[in-house]
C-alpha cells in the first residue's frame, strides 16, 4: 500500500516555491460582472493556470529523477476513469464515472490506493484538479456537485450543489482566485470564488456564469461544453464546444460570460474532453490521439503544430503534467465497463 504524508507535500511545495519570481505566473485581477446562483453580482479574479518550467538545472534534475518512473499506471479493474489531477507532490488522482471513487497513484512507483469510496450509484467523479494545498476539486457529473477533498486523507472538505435536474458538471480549471467547472448540457459555467489564502466559499457562494455572444449551445439532449482551461496570460477561460462547427474552442470573459470563437485555422475538436494549457501550449485529447495547439498569450488564436498518436491510447480523455511528462487517462469508450474491465493511465514526454 502506498503511503503519503504532509511532510512530502510540504517538501514538494517548497521546491516549487524556490523558482525565481520571473518564472512564476502573474496574477491579474478581473472586475465584477458574473452572477451568483442567487443572481448577486460579485467581483472575481483569475490568475494564470499555467505550470512553469523553472531553471534549466532544476529541469535536468527532474528529468533524471523521473526517467525511471513507470510510464503506465494501472488503475483498479472496473474503475472507469475520466479526469486526472496532479498537484505539487508526485501523485496523480483519478476519479471514477461509476460511483465517484477517487484513486491516488504514486508516480514514482505506480503504487496506488483508494482514498475515497465515492457516494454510490448515480454519483460521478468526472473532471478533477489538484491545488498547491493538495486539495482536490471534483466535478460531480449527474450528481450536480463540486466536491472539495483532502488529497492526503480523502476527507470531504465541502460539497457544493449546482445547476438543475439535467445538469452534468464535467471538467475543472483552477486559478489563484477562482475554480471553474463546465456544465456539459447547459450554456453556463459554475465557479467557486476563493479567499486571499485559498479559503473556500460558503455552500451558497457558487457563481453561475451564463455563456453569451458567439457561444453556440447544442440541443437539450446533446453534449456541448466539455474541457476548460485558462488562457496563457491568465486573463480569460478557454472552453471546448464539441457542438459548434464540428468542435471549436471558445475564449470566455469570466467577468461577463461573453464567448468568442478562438481562431484555430482548420483544426477541429469534435471529441475533446479534458484539456490542459501548459505554458502557451494547449493539449487536447480526442478519441484516438492528442492535439497539440500553440496559442497566442491572449488565447484569441492558435495553430495545430502536431498530432500525437501512441499505441497505448485507448480513448484518452484528460491530461495533466508532472516534471517533463504528460500523464493521460484512458477511458476506453465505448467499451462497456464491467467489474473485470482493466483501466490505466499513461505517461509520455511532454510534446513540444
Amino acid at each position: 500500500m502506498e503511503m503519503m504524508n504532509r511532510q512530502a507535500i510540504e517538501r514538494a511545495h517548497a521546491m516549487r516555491a524556490e523558482q525565481p519570481l520571473a518564472d512564476r505566473a502573474t496574477v491579474r485581477g478581473w472586475g465584477p460582472g458574473v452572477r451568483r446562483r442567487r443572481l448577486l453580482g460579485i467581483g472575481t479574479a483569475l490568475g494564470a493556470a499555467v505550470l512553469t518550467g523553472g531553471r534549466p538545472a532544476a529541469a535536468q534534475t527532474e528529468r533524471r529523477r523521473t526517467e525511471d518512473w513507470p510510464t503506465t499506471l494501472h488503475l483498479p479493474d472496473g474503475f472507469h476513469p475520466a479526469g486526472i489531477g496532479i498537484g505539487p507532490a508526485p501523485y496523480a488522482y483519478f476519479g471514477s464515472l461509476l460511483g465517484g471513487d477517487v484513486y491516488r497513484v504514486r508516480l514514482a512507483t505506480g503504487d496506488g490506493t483508494l482514498i475515497h469510496p465515492g457516494f454510490g450509484e448515480g454519483h460521478y467523479a468526472a473532471g478533477l484538479r489538484v491545488d498547491d494545498r493538495q486539495r482536490l476539486f471534483i466535478a460531480g457529473g449527474w450528481g450536480r456537485t463540486i466536491t472539495v477533498m483532502d488529497g492526503v486523507t480523502g476527507r470531504v472538505l465541502r460539497t457544493y450543489d449546482v445547476g438543475v435536474a439535467d445538469t452534468f458538471v464535467d471538467h475543472v480549471v483552477l486559478t489563484p482566485r477562482m475554480v471553474w467547472c463546465t456544465d456539459a448540457f447547459a450554456g453556463q459555467l459554475y465557479g467557486l470564488p476563493l479567499g486571499p489564502d485559498g479559503e473556500l466559499p460558503p455552500r451558497d457562494g457558487v457563481v453561475t456564469l451564463p455563456l453569451s455572444d458567439e457561444w453556440e449551445q447544442g440541443p437539450l439532449d446533446g453534449l456541448t461544453a466539455t474541457g476548460i482551461a485558462a488562457t496563457p496570460d491568465g486573463r480569460a477561460l478557454l472552453v471546448v464546444n464539441i457542438h459548434a462547427r464540428g468542435g471549436s474552442l471558445f475564449r470566455v470573459d469570466p467577468a461577463t460570460g461573453r464567448a468568442r470563437k478562438v481562431d484555430l485555422g482548420e483544426a477541429r475538436l469534435p471529441t475533446t474532453n479534458g484539456i490542459l494549457v501548459h505554458g502557451s501550449t494547449l493539449y487536447a485529447p480526442t478519441v484516438s490521439d492528442l492535439a497539440v495547439i500553440r496559442l497566442d498569450r491572449t488565447g484569441h488564436s492558435g495553430r495545430l503544430v502536431r498530432t500525437v498518436t501512441d499505441r497505448r491510447f485507448d480513448t484518452p480523455v484528460a491530461a495533466d503534467v508532472y516534471g517533463n511528462r504528460l500523464y493521460i487517462t484512458n477511458a476506453r469508450f465505448p467499451l462497456p465497463p464491467t467489474p473485470q474491465t482493466p483501466y490505466n493511465a499513461m505517461a509520455i514526454p511532454i510534446p513540444r
